[in-house]
């Protein structure tokens, strides 16, 4: 086994490495989902259902084999007689006859691999005596142990810190807590934990799979000391409750321990896949129910809501401050379980984090194609028009702004984030839709949602090193865009997207630079409103992979250096020390090519960000180079002898 970058002589292990929410459609035929996870080798677990229709939680483990499964919302014993599943090096394949897939279903699955400090499985045979302890892998002790009973209907105990030893649940039911001897009144430590007499855990003569779960093990990451698990626990309020995890996460499990079990107080789990948005309806499922997701069944008195937010260093608790039993009723104590996002690690080539496509105008997800999922995207209709250039992102769920507006956001149903390869569905097919689409990754990109305060502030980020281009956009109300960039300084903005200028001002970043782990907010209004919601957008520059700088004109073709070795796919170009007028190629526009329309030795495609114009042809602004890209002197608006010019630049 693999260790984790703390161990002695174990390579880093990052999140990555170790979980896996994957979304497929059903197809009546085996599938092999290749996420990354090397299950195969190293050990594990899956558990996924279908979302769209009710049906059975599907968890097989590497204990019991790719063939055997048994169901979170059922007290059924270990099925057998599928066939053609197995666990592969990079995930895993679901055998033909498996109804989990059927065609038209669209299915959830969450990989767990063993790793210390992270997933253990194990599988022990009950001797009906209280204390018997059962070793594990772990490495630290288990904040949470799922059991299940793998020869009689009994009913799955679930272990959980945030209760102790005293104490359990049945994870297939909405029951909270209740006091027995299930853990003979012994907490787990980092080898081994304690099951009593009760039949679901230790009958004589049964064999049981007892699934474990870290808390706050550091050793994950470059560096070895990172946390990417944790379980704990909350009191509810009726004005939210802030979970300080120390990272941003992707997947939580809420469960309501005390109080009266009601038909609310489910297991909800929530994921970034699938749909946890900053100020929008969640999609959730309940691991003890065998509806399909988004049921009203989860949101206790009120209607489908925003029940949770996930931050850049933790999780927002029902932001609404309504009264939702099914995460945070008033008084009550919750447990939960929550995982780092990723990735961790820093990408090694462009292709992993940025791709361009063109639309399908199909109804099947996703009409961009990326090979990645999607956190960000930049979307121009060639024909142009008003609202042609719309910028979405990941956490804002189905809304999206538009660079050529200084409106608020609005709403776009084609706008969908469920696929682990692309994004977007039914883009209208008598028009051409190009999307330019970023992931979040360390020393590349990050996305910060926010909420304003009207006094000077930093807000919390995940980008890992300072960033060196910010675009930020108020998106509750109408105001400007607004652009950080480090060549003009911490004491400068640019009302983008606009032929304006960069001007100085400290009420925009409070004439602060921002750091690695933070940026700050002065107290102007299109970045700091109080009341008012934000969307932040990240850059930096990251050797081989972006650049973002500076370069004089000259009136003659400029050399950018971007320490490329294949040249620019991504150029984004603005004048930062004048404003001109006139015709669009001699303005201070946000100009914008790519190498898929064509960056050549000759005329080059280009849009502008801040107008509603078509695509434009018939000129040759930029030519290749394999170390970035050149500015050519045909250009008065890129390349006038004196003037300065910003611009954002991706292999």
């Amino acid at each position: 086994m693999q260790g984790a970058a703390g161990a002695a002589g174990g390579d880093p292990v990052y999140v990555e490495d170790v979980f896996s929410t994957f979304l497929y459609d059903g197809a009546d035929a085996a599938q092999t989902i290749v996420n990354g996870i090397d299950l195969a080798g190293e050990g594990g677990m899956v558990i996924q259902r279908r979302r769209n229709v009710s049906g059975n939680w599907f968890v097989n483990d590497t204990e019991n084999g790719a063939n055997n499964f048994i169901y979170t919302n059922s007290a059924d014993v270990l099925g057998v007689g599928t066939t053609g599943s197995s666990f592969n090096s990079n995930g895993f394949t679901i055998g033909g006859e498996n109804n989990l897939h059927n065609a038209g279903n669209d299915v959830v699955s969450y990989s767990f691999r063993k790793a210390p400090g992270f997933f253990d499985v194990v599988t022990y045979t009950g001797n009906g005596t209280a204390g018997k302890t059962i070793s594990h892998n772990l490495g630290s002790a288990p904040g949470m142990i799922l059991i299940k009973d793998l020869d009689a209907e009994n009913w799955w105990l679930c272990y959980h810190r945030g209760m102790g030893n005293t104490k359990a649940m049945y994870f297939n039911s909405t029951h909270t807590e209740s006091e027995q001897l299930w853990w003979n009144d012994t907490d787990p430590t980092s080898t081994e934990f304690t099951v009593g007499i009760i039949t679901g855990n230790n009958a004589d003569g049964h064999d049981y799979v007892a699934y474990l779960f870290a808390h706050d093990d550091q050793q994950f990451g470059a560096g070895g000391n990172e946390s990417i698990i944790k379980c704990g626990s909350y009191t509810g309020t009726t004005s939210g409750v802030d979970l300080d995890l120390g990272f941003e996460p992707q997947w939580v499990m809420i469960k309501r321990a005390t109080g009266t079990a009601t038909s609310y107080t489910n297991w909800v789990m929530l994921d970034n896949m699938r749909g946890v948005v900053t100020g929008g309806t969640d999609i959730p499922l309940a691991a003890n129910l065998s509806t399909a997701e988004n049921g009203t069944y989860l949101y206790g008195s009120g209607n489908p809501a925003n029940l949770i937010e996930f931050s850049p260093t933790g999780i927002r608790v029902d932001p609404g401050g309504s009264q939702f039993s099914s995460v945070c009723t008033n008084g009550e104590t919750y447990v939960y379980t929550a995982i780092r996002r990723g990735p961790m690690k820093t990408p090694e080539a462009a292709t992993e984090v940025f791709a361009i496509d063109t639309d399908s105008a199909s109804s099947t997800i996703p009409t961009w194609d990326s090979g990645f999922p999607v956190d960000m995207a930049f979307t121009l209709d060639t024909l142009g028009g008003t609202g042609a250039q719309k910028n979405s992102a990941r956490l804002l769920g189905s809304k999206y702004l538009v660079t050529s507006s200084n409106t608020d956001e609005a709403s776009d149903g084609s706008l969908v984030w469920d696929s682990n390869e692309g994004w977007g569905k039914d883009y209208d097919s008598n028009r051409v839709w190009y999307s330019w689409m970023f992931k979040r990754a360390p020393g590349f990109f990050d996305v910060v949602c926010y909420d304003g305060t009207g006094s000077a502030h930093t807000e919390a980020h995940n980008l890992g090193v300072v960033p060196e281009m910010m675009i930020v956009k108020k998106r509750s109300s109408t105001a400007h865009w607004r652009v950080y960039h480090s060549a003009t300084g911490n004491n400068k903005y640019s009302p983008a997207f606009r032929t304006d200028p960069f001007y100085t001002s400290s009420s925009s970043w409070n004439d602060t630079t921002p750091t690695s782990t933070q940026f700050t907010l002065g107290t102007e209004h299109d970045v700091n409103d109080p009341s008012d919601t934000f969307v932040a957008y990240l850059f930096a520059t990251l050797p081989g992979i972006s650049k973002v700088g500076s370069y004089s004109g000259t009136g003659s073709d400029v050399d950018v250096d971007c320490g490329f070795t294949s040249g620019a796919r991504f150029v984004l170009i603005k004048r930062s020390d004048t404003e001109t007028q006139g015709y669009a190629p001699d303005r201070t526009n946000w100009y914008l090519w790519d190498s898929t329309r064509g960056i050549v030795s000759g005329d080059d495609p280009w849009f502008t960000l801040n107008e509603t114009h078509a695509e434009q042809t018939g000129d040759d602004f930029i030519d290749p180079l394999s170390s970035g890209f050149t500015v050519t002197s045909t250009g008065g608006g890129l390349n006038t002898s004196g003037g300065t010019y910003i611009y954002l630049a991706i292999a």
